[in-house]
């Protein structure tokens, strides 16, 4: 064999598949072991070969389980299972003399081993291959690497999850998009796709990478071109300051192919925030809208105030005052011209807003709020002297019982008082007559 084509193919192979040389010669010492077993080998036997691939040399062992006598099923537990034709678990192991090895017989050959270790014994190397021999080890080989292969594609882009990847459209099939992004065909699913698109074969476009699976045909990379965090992986290609960490994106609120709201900070003061995203004359945030398709992008500058934040929010509506109200909402007072703004077309300026700065907000014109005010003021006026008048009317009716009592009282009094001086009148009328009729007599 000559050794300098040998290692030299090896080497090809890992380069053009992406995969380590080792893999490829993982792969070449499974095949050749394979080819071993077809034609000297018995049949459940486990051969194992070591390739050198600096001499070319390969050596064989058999692999051996080494049991115990309490490990294994003796024949008449092995008749019993027959015939109660048992589909549970076996605890056991069906011994065979090609797989297995008695411990007493595993330590002649090997002192020290011990029950449940593998046994390699050695066997005689062969040069000489049949046809049959030879295609098992190519179709080995073909299956070894094309695994391996798929092993480090998954692997490669299961690190890159959350990542933006350039893409080339291959193929439309249905509603799903089939893109070349190197070494793998990524999948852009209907509900990742923007609405507004227009996806043509052969177009170039940048993705967002949102999942990797394992499937059985290999490796599947799903793309997105609605997810937010697409906005904020373009910007870091286009803005230093993004992607050194000196301007941090806060959130992000996106209706994809529409529009889309960003909150930017600083972490130095001498850096402007939103002059770094826009860039000088907007080339920084056009770059951006271009490759999203022209959906406009609000960049606003974050606050940890959620009153400046959320006027913050409305931009570019401008916004006189804000109000906290209880259970997360907010009440926001804008000048009569500046309603429609803040409010936006079918509400998306105010409901971007909401999502982006995690608040319920309602916006409603200074004129309005004033007018509600004041009814407010009014109904709780008319309120209260609702409830007034029927308390009042009551303390009355206590100060006149109260006046009526001593009223009556003293008519009592003067009644008693006549009926007494009547009384006294009558008697004296009574004695002066009869002191008349004695003078008489």
């Amino acid at each position: 064999m000559d050794m300098k084509n040998f290692t030299s193919a090896i080497s090809q192979i890992a380069e053009e598949k992406g995969i380590a040389s080792e893999k490829v010669i993982n792969s070449i010492e499974t095949a050749i072991a394979a080819a071993y077993k077809k034609d000297y080998g018995e049949k459940g036997q486990i051969i194992k070969a070591k390739l050198n691939p600096k001499t070319g040399q390969a050596k064989f062992w058999q692999v051996k389980l080494v049991v115990t006598e309490d490990m294994i099923y003796s024949e008449q537990e092995l008749e019993k299972l027959k015939e109660e034709q048992k589909e549970e678990e076996e605890k056991k192991i069906r011994f065979n003399p090609e797989r297995h090895i008695m411990l007493e017989e595993a330590k002649k050959i090997k002192s020290g081993i011990k029950a449940e270790e593998e046994l390699e014994i050695p066997l005689k190397a062969k040069d000489d291959y049949g046809r049959i021999a030879a295609q098992t080890a190519k179709q080995v080989i073909l299956q070894k690497i094309r695994e391996a292969e798929r092993e480090t594609i998954f692997d490669e882009y299961k690190s890159k999850e959350g990542e933006i990847v350039s893409g080339i459209i291959q193929r439309i099939e249905g509603r799903n998009i089939f893109v070349d992004i190197g070494k793998t065909l990524g999948i852009l699913p209907k509900e990742e796709q923007i609405f507004a698109e227009f996806y043509k074969q052969g177009q170039r476009l940048k993705f967002y990478i949102l999942k990797v699976e394992e499937t059985l045909r290999g490796p599947s990379v799903f793309l997105s071109r609605a997810y937010p965090k697409l906005v904020s992986k373009l910007f870091e290609l286009e803005v230093p300051e993004i992607a050194q960490g000196q301007v941090v994106i806060k959130s992000i609120a996106r209706e994809p192919g529409a529009r889309s709201k960003i909150a930017v900070e600083s972490t130095e003061e001498s850096i402007d925030p939103i002059g770094s995203a826009v860039g000088q004359r907007g080339t920084r945030v056009m770059a951006v809208i271009n490759e999203l398709g022209g959906e406009k992008i609000d960049i606003i500058e974050y606050s940890e105030k959620p009153e400046e934040f959320i006027a913050n929010s409305l931009s570019p509506a401008k916004v006189l005052e804000v109000k906290i109200m209880p259970k997360g909402k907010a009440l926001c007072l804008v000048p009569e011209d500046q309603l429609s703004l803040a409010i936006g077309k079918e509400g998306q300026n105010v409901r971007l807003a909401a999502k982006l700065t995690g608040w319920k907000i309602d916006v409603r014109s200074s004129e309005s709020a004033e007018e509600e005010e004041k009814e407010e003021k009014e109904e709780k006026e008319e309120k209260e002297e609702k409830e007034e008048k029927p308390a009042s009317a009551k303390a009355m009716a206590g100060k006149k019982e109260k006046k009526e009592k001593p009223k009556k009282e003293e008519k009592e009094e003067k009644k008693e008082k006549k009926e007494k001086k009547e009384k006294k009148k009558e008697s004296k009328k009574t004695e002066v007559k009869k002191d008349k009729t004695k003078k008489q007599k």
